[in-house]
């Protein structure tokens, strides 16, 4: 298991410059950690995220409409590549989660939680097993790439275990987060106790970053490069201040008697 996003990124890169890499099936260069499990420390591994596409994007997930012309302001076009013919698609996560039709999964972990704070069945799963035939329906190309997000409560804490099929580094990672991060806290302020926010931990089969995107992993490098060498410098520093105080401390000798 790695530790956290650090950890990630330096898989990565090690990998980049291994040159280990997985063609996909359009025939682009990527590369790919498969069974990547980590604790979430920060909100983005490669990349800034795009506050105003996270904002619309949970908008339409709170609306539950599985159309991508629902999706505030400009489509992706992501989205509308992956829609059917009449741009429906699968993966509006807040369908997933609370329609009557999902199940009403959101609700029914409120209840469990609040029932058995030590519960495990407190899961909410995003894919279905007709999924096989769902993803393609009239032309669509949607399959739902977050199996399910386990919910526990441990040590006063409520925790956070994502399980994803398959993750984009970039793009799907950035606003993955930020929609788990804002389920999670919804559930938090619906439970009856007010638990301490946990650990959100990520497991992805296959986590991985596009051959347009390999730059990222170089300007992170040099970054961090700067990063140590600027930490080196600042201890390099103190110490010579401490030698400086400790000869200054030392008492003077008089050798003229």
């Amino acid at each position: 298991m790695y530790q956290n996003n650090e950890d990630i990124r330096d898989e990565f890169l090690y990998r980049l410059n291994n040159e280990e890499f997985v063609i996909d099936k359009t025939g682009v260069k990527t590369i790919e950690i498969i069974n990547a499990n980590f604790e979430v420390t920060e909100p983005t591994i490669f990349g800034k995220r795009n506050e105003d596409y996270i904002k619309r994007e949970i908008e339409w997930y709170e609306s539950q409409s599985l159309f991508v012309q629902d999706i505030p302001g400009e489509t992706p076009k992501i989205w509308e590549q992956v829609a059917s013919n009449i741009g429906v698609i699968n993966s509006n996560y807040g369908y997933l989660v609370y329609s009557n039709d999902q199940w009403n999964q959101f609700d029914n972990v409120v209840k469990e939680l609040n029932k058995n704070p030590d519960s495990r069945r407190a899961n909410m799963i995003y894919t279905r097993p007709a999924i096989w035939q769902d993803a393609f329906v009239d032309d669509m190309s949607d399959f739902i790439c977050t199996n399910n997000v386990q919910y526990f409560i441990r040590d006063n804490k409520l925790i956070t275990s994502v399980n994803m099929r398959s993750n984009d580094v970039v793009f799907g990672f950035n606003n993955d987060y930020a929609w788990q991060t804002h389920i999670r806290n919804k559930l938090h302020a619906a439970l009856d106790v007010t638990y301490e926010l946990g650990p959100i931990y990520w497991n992805v089969g296959s986590l991985h970053i596009y051959e347009r995107h390999f730059n990222l992993i170089k300007e992170w490098e040099g970054n961090f490069a700067e990063d140590i060498k600027q930490r080196v410098w600042a201890i390099e520093r103190e110490i010579q201040e401490e030698r400086r105080k400790e000869l200054a401390r030392q008492p003077e000798f008089n050798f003229n008697g």
